[in-house]
């Protein structure tokens, strides 16, 4: 068992993974400050904004199975195929879930307020623009370029 956890915190392709994600988190936080002047931690667990951190931990896995095992082999085929679905799905459905929940939340109070006030708004930012998966994407080639 330790063997086995030992090979997942060192396997070169996971690492590049976190770190792409890591950073991308963390510039969801530099972002927001720049935009807003305050600091929220928040956007460091948060889905949504720029840039877009699954599409970063994705790319680089994917980046790094290209550079460890072959842009040819099996291995990058199907480390692309779950990149591509992830991209697709952070730019779409979830951007989609999104737009449908914001539309819900000014129905309920456009038509309920002020005598209803729902105990939760339902989340609204939980998926991506184009351009905040696109840059994602690239911050995760970037870092499997520099770690591999």
């Amino acid at each position: 068992m330790k063997q086995v956890i030992y090979e997942i915190f060192t396997n070169r392709a996971l690492q590049v993974g976190f770190v792409s994600w890591f950073i991308a988190q963390c510039l969801k936080i530099i972002i927001t400050f720049f935009v807003t002047h305050q600091i929220d931690f928040k956007k460091f667990i948060s889905s949504g904004g720029m840039p877009s951190s699954h599409s970063a931990f994705a790319c680089g896995l994917s980046t790094a199975v290209g550079f460890i095992d072959g842009f040819s082999s099996t291995s990058f085929a199907i480390s692309l195929t779950f990149t591509l679905i992830v991209m697709y799905d952070a730019a779409g459905v979830r951007r989609e879930a999104g737009k449908q929940a914001q539309t819900l939340n000014e129905l309920i109070e456009m038509y309920f307020s002020p005598h209803y006030k729902p105990q939760h708004k339902l989340k609204e930012l939980i998926g991506h623009k184009p351009t905040e998966v696109f840059v994602g994407a690239l911050l995760g080639i970037l870092i499997a370029t520099i770690m591999i």
